[in-house]
């Protein structure tokens, strides 16, 4: 067994000496190839396809691999979701039950060896999930997960992997790994109506301390710990849904793969955590080797552990962490792998087939460059299409007078998915795939009664992604650039403002910061004024309504389900029966006049090449930042 605290000095105490490295896959999101469904371009700079090569060139290195999936490989492009069904327009799960399905049957070609459960995997049920995972010739674990009844398991909790390693001389000994595989408790919020009643879930960190110690008693040589989950607090928290911090100082852990927020390390943004010992250098945090691999397929995580033999047992010398991109800068971007792409060949010309068909059109473009500012006309086609289907739900009902609001936000506002991570969609013909780029979520719908007040508390939770703004300020800054873009609801059916002078009311986490303020003014329904307890009817979807990020979560005793559909295929059914679409223009919210004041904010390039509405037409554009985004400088 190693003993991850000894350090040999002197090679004379060496028997013999091995490389053994891990490589890991996290937050893929289904993009087999380098293709963009949703934009239909080819050769995009990321996709599994790529870190195909760079595993297979690493394989050809030294034979001492294990090749792991961090989570959230099964969900994210029309390729996967297409898989759940034959067809966009068909009932949930009416796939046939030996339809292989395409990105397990990438993973089986590349030869992973065990693979992780990530939030995302449970957006489609768990038969589902079941169905697709016992494709897989390798193992998936989740440590952290248990099910209601102990016959409906269909993961390991903990994993012992047995590989022979080559050493230096030739000589092979036998190792043994312990893997370990972590999901955020919060999937029993984003999929409640899924897995309420089937599946609890503990804490990281309290599995992490008592799984260790027994993988090390059962015989484990290394233990790596699969972790789906980024950088957040340094204390661990209970039920903390970012925890790779205190997980990085559990005793014990020779490696950890994180992923979840999307990010790099080592390479990527610097934390800032008072206390962390962080060695980007070697890519370490508090001394344990650790890695995330961006997104997409951007990025292949690699932890190299050097080992050392002596007296019949390992011990280990060092660790390093490195995440190897595909498109590496001031380089040529690494080819797709020839083979899997001759193997996923029939599935994408399937995808293309289904997301190139004609929906309708539109007479004017749909984008999402301005959406954080209030223009946000692609938005309330999808608030529009669930409107309708809520008022289909309850008509004749004892709800059908009650008025029917309905609250969306922008999926694609740049963000860590980069400066070209914006919908853009030209006025003219509509294909499917435009319809699954206004809702590239697997979120079903839900209504609610709501009252007047928490419809305030609502828009205060999406009022966060904006920072304070001092009255006669020059050039502050607008967006508080750790708040995801996809956290700003707007509310269709109301108007209103929002105050920048104020501070935000709500934290990321949803905790009250500035309790007795409100950024929200003149709250309006049909020009009157909305009071605390007047009553509405909203239309949302069930990632919301279940309490995800900063906002409250509505009780599911007031849920009302109208239909198990994806709210994507919703969207598109609704835009076909239009057949001519005119986006809606007027502007459901503005900013609370500041006159004097101006704020820099930063939006895609292609901002440059959509005409501007009216009331942005004294935008004045600036440059690209460092990461490409577009700068440009907004009067208030």
């Amino acid at each position: 067994m190693i003993a991850p605290s000894e350090t040999l000095t002197t090679d004379t105490e060496v028997q013999d000496r091995a490389l053994f490295r891990l490589m890991a896959t996290s937050d893929v999101h289904a993009n087999l190839l380098p293709y963009d469904y949703f934009t239909d371009q080819a050769d995009q700079p990321y996709g599994l396809s790529r870190l195909a090569t760079l595993i297979k060139r690493l394989r050809t290195e030294t034979a001492n691999t294990l090749l792991v999936d961090n989570g959230d490989m099964l969900q994210g492009t029309p390729l996967s979701d297409f898989s759940r069904s034959p067809a966009p327009d068909t009932a949930p799960d009416t796939a046939s039950e030996d339809t292989l399905n395409p990105i397990i049957d990438a993973m089986n070609a590349l030869g992973y060896d065990a693979a992780g459960l990530g939030n995302h995997e449970f957006n489609f049920g768990l038969a589902w999930l079941q169905r697709a995972t016992g494709q897989a010739r390798f193992p998936y674990v989740a440590s952290n997960l248990t099910p209601a009844r102990e016959e409906d398991r269909f993961w390991a909790s903990q994993l012992l992997l047995h590989r022979d390693v080559t050493c230096a001389s030739g000589a092979t000994y036998p190792l043994t790994i312990g893997l370990l595989s972590l999901v955020p408790p919060q999937i029993l919020t984003w999929d409640r109506h899924h897995l309420d009643g089937h599946i609890t879930c503990t804490d990281m960190t309290d599995i992490a301390e008592r799984l260790v110690p027994a993988l090390r008693a059962e015989g484990a040589d290394l233990v790596i710990v699969l972790a789906h989950t980024g950088f957040g607090p340094e204390a661990s928290l209970p039920g903390l849904e970012n925890a790779a911090l205190p997980l990085s100082r559990i005793p014990g852990i020779d490696g950890l793969v994180t992923g979840h927020i999307h990010d790099v390390f080592p390479g990527g943004k610097a934390l800032a955590a008072p206390g962390t010992e962080i060695d980007e250098s070697r890519g370490r945090i508090n001394g344990t080797a650790t890695v995330m691999p961006g997104f997409r397929g951007s990025h292949l995580g690699v932890i190299e552990f050097d080992l050392l033999r002596r007296e019949d047992r390992w011990r280990l010398r060092a660790a390093t962490a490195r995440a190897l991109p595909v498109a590496p800068h001031h380089a040529e971007t690494l080819p797709p792998d020839p083979a899997l792409d001759a193997r996923l060949a029939p599935a994408h010309h399937a995808t293309l087939a289904q997301t190139r068909r004609s929906i309708g059109t539109t007479s004017a473009p749909l984008h999402s460059y301005l959406s954080l500012l209030g223009h946000n006309p692609a938005e309330r086609l999808v608030a529009g299409a669930q409107r309708r289907a809520l008022a289909r739900a309850v008509e004749g009902g004892p709800l059908a007078d009650l008025p029917i609001l309905s609250s969306v936000a922008p999926f694609k506002t740049g963000g860590r998915g980069g400066p070209e991570y914006f919908t853009d969609i030209p006025a003219g013909p509509l294909a499917l795939r435009h319809g699954a780029d206004l809702y590239a979520f697997p979120n079903t719908l839900i209504g609610a009664v709501v009252t007047g007040r928490e419809l305030r508390h609502w828009l205060d939770c999406a009022a966060l992604v904006y920072l304070q703004v001092a009255p006669g300020a020059r050039d502050a800054k607008l967006c508080n650039l750790e708040a995801p873009g996809h956290i700003f609801e707007v509310i269709d059916g109301l108007t209103y403002e929002i105050d920048l002078a104020q501070p935000p009311r709500f934290s990321l986490t949803g905790e009250e910061i500035a309790p007795g303020t409100s950024r929200i003014h003149a709250l309006c329904y049909q020009g009157e004024p909305v009071q605390e307890d007047d009553r509405f009817l909203l239309a949302t979807n069930h990632y919301r309504a279940a309490g995800s990020g900063p906002f409250p979560a509505i009780s599911p005793d007031r849920w009302i389900m109208p239909s198990r559909a994806l709210l994507r295929d919703l969207v598109i059914a609704d835009l076909t029966e239009t057949g001519q679409i005119t986006p809606p223009e007027d502007p459901v919210w503005r900013f609370r006049p500041m006159p004097g004041t101006t704020v820099v904010c930063r939006s895609g390039p292609g901002l440059r090449h959509v005409p501007l509405p009216p009331r942005f037409a004294g935008i004045e554009f600036l440059d690209l930042d460092d990461d490409g985004f577009q700068k440009f400088r907004l009067a208030l």
